[in-house]
C-alpha cells in the first residue's frame, strides 16, 4: 500500500504498465521517422533519375560581373519545387558541355569543353563533381533574386531559374585536373 502512495499512481495502476505504454508510443514514434526518412529518400532518388540525362535548355539572362555568367537555365522534372538544386547542376553542365546563345544583348558563349566525348572520358570525375551531397559544381553557382518560373508542360514541369555561374574559376578548375587546356597552351 505504501508503494503506491510513494509512486502516485492510483491502486489500479501498475507502474510497469505505464512504462510499457510509453515504451510502444516511443517505438511508434520511431518508426514513423525513420518512414518519413526513407520516403525523402526515395523521393531524392527519383528526382536524380528523372534529371539524370541532363535535361535542360540554357540561355543568356544578361551581362553578368567579370568572370561570370549570367543564364536562365530551363530544367524539366516532375517535382518543381526540388527543381532548384537540380537547375544550379544543369547550369553549370550547360556551361562546361553546351555554351549557349546570344540574345537581347548578350553575346554567345561556347563550352568551356568542345569535345562532347571528354565528358565519358573523364565519367568518374564528373560523377563526383555533379554529386548531390557534395559536389565540387556547388562552388561555382549561387541563385540570384530573380523569381522562378514554373510552366506545366504535357506530365512534368518546365522550371526556370536565374543563375550566375563562376566561369573563370570554373576554367581553373578543369585546367588543374587536365580536363580543359590552359588559355596560353601551345605558347
Amino acid at each position: 500500500m505504501l508503494w503506491y502512495l510513494s509512486t502516485g499512481l492510483p491502486r489500479n495502476q501498475h507502474p510497469i504498465k505505464t512504462r510499457s505504454d510509453m515504451k510502444n508510443k516511443l517505438f511508434v514514434l520511431l518508426v514513423s521517422v525513420v518512414a518519413m526518412l526513407l520516403s525523402s529518400c526515395a523521393t531524392q532518388k527519383k528526382l536524380n533519375a528523372d534529371t539524370a540525362q541532363f535535361r535542360y535548355e540554357i540561355e543568356c539572362a544578361g551581362n553578368g560581373a567579370q568572370g561570370t555568367y549570367l543564364v536562365k537555365v530551363w530544367t524539366y522534372t516532375k517535382a518543381p519545387k526540388a527543381a532548384v538544386a537540380q537547375c544550379k547542376k544543369n547550369a553549370v553542365h550547360g556551361v562546361i558541355f553546351k555554351g549557349f546563345a546570344g540574345a537581347d544583348g548578350c553575346v554567345s558563349q561556347r563550352a568551356l569543353v568542345p569535345n562532347p566525348g571528354v565528358e565519358i572520358e573523364h565519367k568518374d570525375y564528373f560523377r563526383l563533381f555533379f554529386d548531390d551531397a557534395h559536389g565540387e559544381y556547388m562552388k561555382y553557382v549561387t541563385l540570384t533574386s530573380a523569381p522562378h518560373e514554373v510552366v506545366k508542360v504535357g506530365r512534368e514541369y518546365k522550371v526556370g531559374i536565374v543563375v550566375t555561374v563562376q566561369k573563370d574559376a570554373l576554367r581553373k578548375a578543369l585546367e588543374s585536373v587536365g580536363i580543359v587546356k590552359g588559355l596560353n597552351y601551345g605558347f
